[in-house]
């Protein structure tokens, strides 16, 4: 399993735990490195996807559609992605990564009417891929369907979710554990929070009332995606079944 982290305020917190508790063994690849978040355009090489089972492209805070990252390292990854899909290989793109998913497959990206950050309810077609419920957010941009996709879920704001093949692209963060909202809104240096009329007491307060049950979802998202790859039973602990 690859975690292609983009930005380093975006790991895999909770997903490479329960990627770990199913049994794979987690790589990562870094693609800004901390140094360079003010001027993150730069040419990257890509590892070759078909050496894992699954590459999971993380969030990160610029816009898949930023012209100096659309020429650099976004045209990279959305190659690599490319390949991943066509060897079978899964991929799992969260927030940025999905959007950046949908773009490697036709689709578009664009600034949302309706930005989302904090717990937003996320409706399912498909509960046994994408569990429905609250599920945090934080973008500002939102993805189009891309031709042969389907749509897994939805809210009034966006489409959350869509699956095609071996791949499954989320607008949300199933990632979230305490720690990493806590690196978000110490890092809200342009005040996103306050600029939607939330506060970072409020948001702490309503994710000690979800993260448990979030973490049980994102289990089940887990398996549905595992599912996709024909590797559910290959990759299923007993004490999580």
């Amino acid at each position: 399993m690859l975690f292609v982290r983009n930005d380093p305020l975006a790991p895999e917190a909770l997903l490479g735990e329960v990627f770990t508790e199913f049994g794979f063994d987690v790589a990562t690849f870094d693609v800004v490195a901390a140094g360079r978040v003010d001027d993150p355009a730069h040419e990257v090489d890509f590892p070759d996807p078909t050496r894992y089972d699954a590459v999971v492209p993380l969030g990160a805070r610029w816009a898949v559609y930023d012209e100096r990252l659309a020429r650099t390292w976004v045209a990279g990854e959305a190659g690599m992605i490319r390949t991943a899909i066509d060897a079978g290989v899964g991929v799992l793109g969260v927030c940025f990564g999905g959007q950046l998913l949908a773009v490697a497959l036709g689709g578009t990206v664009a600034p949302s009417p309706r930005p989302e950050i904090g717990w937003h309810d996320v409706h399912t077609t498909d509960p046994a891929v994408v569990p429905g419920g609250p599920w945090f957010q934080w973008h500002f941009d939102r993805f189009t369907l891309p031709p042969g996709a389907r749509a897994l879920a939805v809210n009034d704001n966006a489409i959350q979710a869509f699956g095609y093949r071996s791949a499954l692209a989320l607008q949300f963060h199933p990632e979230l554990d305490r720690g990493l909202l806590e690196r978000w809104l110490a890092d809200d240096g342009d005040a996103d929070v306050a600029r939607l009329g939330l506060t970072a007491e409020g948001l702490r307060l309503r994710s000690g009332a979800e993260l448990d049950g979030a973490a049980r979802r994102l289990r089940d998202l887990v398996r549905g995606f595992l599912g996709m790859l024909g590797q559910d039973r290959l990759h299923q602990p007993d004490r999580l079944r």
